[in-house]
């Protein structure tokens, strides 16, 4: 496989840190198909992530998703490419205690610079515990820190 650069690939390879609130959320990559626009990562939901009945609070959740939903986009983009989110939808399932958390995500469609995905996150034995959709806008990368 030929190398890839840019901000998603530079993180997981470890040319550049990656972004803090991945790295407050515990995200550790795990395998990609950049033809196929699928991504699986994996989280650490903390006891610092937890609700006043012990599980993992949605909001981290849907940070979880996001981290998921957006990278599987972000694999598939040129060094000088990065994505901008236009909006997340998030279903919570089930509730969750602390601990590992997989997320699956994927690129649906993309026509031009838009670009439609979805996610999963299951519990450490399988069991789905929230999806997400989502709308995002490839950018050029000078203009990220422009975007919402």
């Amino acid at each position: 496989m030929v190398a890839r650069t840019g901000p998603f690939w530079d993180g997981v390879e470890g040319r550049a840190p990656i972004p803090p609130a991945a790295a407050t959320l515990g995200f550790e990559f795990i395998d990609v198909d950049i033809d196929n626009g699928t991504i699986e990562v994996a989280f650490t939901g903390t006891e610092d992530f937890v609700n006043p009945a012990g599980n993992v609070l949605g909001a981290f959740l849907a940070a979880m998703l996001y981290d998921t939903v957006g990278p599987a986009l972000l694999a598939t983009l040129g060094p000088d490419q990065f994505q901008s989110t236009a909006e997340l939808k998030v279903n919570f399932l089930r509730p969750v205690r602390p601990g590992r958390i997989i997320g699956k995500g994927r690129v649906v469609h993309r026509n031009g610079d838009l670009a439609f995905l979805e996610g999963t996150l299951a519990d450490s034995e399988g069991a789905t515990i929230a999806t997400a959709s989502a709308t995002a806008r490839v950018i050029p990368l000078d203009q990220a820190a422009t975007q919402p």
